[in-house]
């Protein structure tokens, strides 16, 4: 980065530019190979009087002498209800800054782990994130419908109403249950501290995606979910921070060595994804910066150079 002219800000329209899932998937994938040095995130709470306690996470991640970042988001749970963004964040990359994409890296991981023939998704949630969910997926599965459902639903019917506005088959639900029986791929994107979705529901060949809960204290599946499912997670630091894995290990429903797997060793190819199409798999998410600088440099690489991001 020693050709940085000076502090540069990019804004979301302008990153997002950049950010095609059909570029963005090959960059997280080549970057899960060479991996870089991510040292454990730092997480603190703030507490908030009379309100859902907030989060500060700060996640810094390097490749060597070439790329240095670190990313900032604050998490506040009640946002919602003031109509805002529960999760905010933002990237310094040498003197740039860019935006967060937990969706891409778990379509990553389910480009190894959902059944070739998916073609349903249900999102679990209807905030910033889930609504990157539907375009991620739909660049590595033949998504041909998607429901939505949500503890609010008409923030699901929003959310769905959006989905149809970009070409989706997208529908809002209130029978979690039944929504869950009828997805090939469940991907959950919420800031819940009891489990939704139950294992009981789960179909065989289903993909289960986990990717908002990161605190101890959070669930987005329940036991049984765990329990019936070959496990993924995308770096160690789920084994610490994510209610999801946490409280089975400690109920003995789940042992560590019987994690299958990692996005680092399924990218690289040490892991095998789905073995079969009866299979249940399930991917746990808490984030790794290493998705982040991946994301950071891919936009960086096009305003140095000058492009707007598409492809050509």
């Amino acid at each position: 980065m020693t050709d940085c002219p000076g502090p540069i800000l990019i804004d979301l329209p302008r990153a997002r530019a950049s950010l095609s899932y059909a570029r963005l998937l090959p960059a997280l994938r080549a970057a899960f190979v060479a991996g870089a040095s991510v040292p454990l995130r730092h997480s603190h709470a703030l507490e908030q009087p009379g309100a859902a306690t907030a989060t500060l996470l700060l996640m810094p991640a390097w490749q060597g002498r070439s790329l240095l970042g670190v990313k900032i988001v604050s998490v506040f749970p009640d946002n919602g209800a003031l109509g805002l963004n529960a999760l905010a964040s933002s990237y310094l990359l040498c003197d740039g800054a860019t935006g967060r994409h937990p969706a891409a890296a778990s379509a990553l991981a389910g480009d190894f782990l959902a059944r070739r023939d998916a073609q349903a998704l249900l999102i679990v949630g209807a905030g910033h994130i889930a609504s990157m969910l539907a375009p991620a997926w739909a660049a590595v599965r033949d998504i041909r419908r998607v429901q939505v459902w949500n503890l609010f639903p008409e923030q699901a019917a929003t959310l769905a109403a959006g989905l149809r506005g970009q070409g989706f088959e997208a529908e809002a639900t209130e029978d979690l249950q039944a929504a869950v029986g009828r997805a090939d791929i469940v991907s959950c994107a919420t800031l819940a501290t009891a489990p939704l979705v139950r294992g009981a529901w789960l179909r065989p060949g289903t993909h289960l995606d986990l990717i908002g809960g990161f605190r101890p204290n959070m669930r987005e599946a329940d036991d049984e979910a765990v329990r019936r499912a070959r496990v993924f997670i995308d770096t160690e630091a789920a084994l610490a921070e994510a209610g999801d894995l946490t409280q089975p290990i400690a109920a003995g429903v789940l042992r560590r060595e019987q994690i299958a797997g990692s996005l680092f060793s399924l990218c690289r190819g040490e892991a095998p994804g789905r073995q079969n199409k009866e299979e249940i798999t399930l991917f746990k998410a808490v984030g790794s910066a290493l998705e982040d600088l991946a994301a950071a440099a891919l936009v960086w690489q096009d305003v140095r150079q000058g492009r707007d991001g598409s492809t050509p």
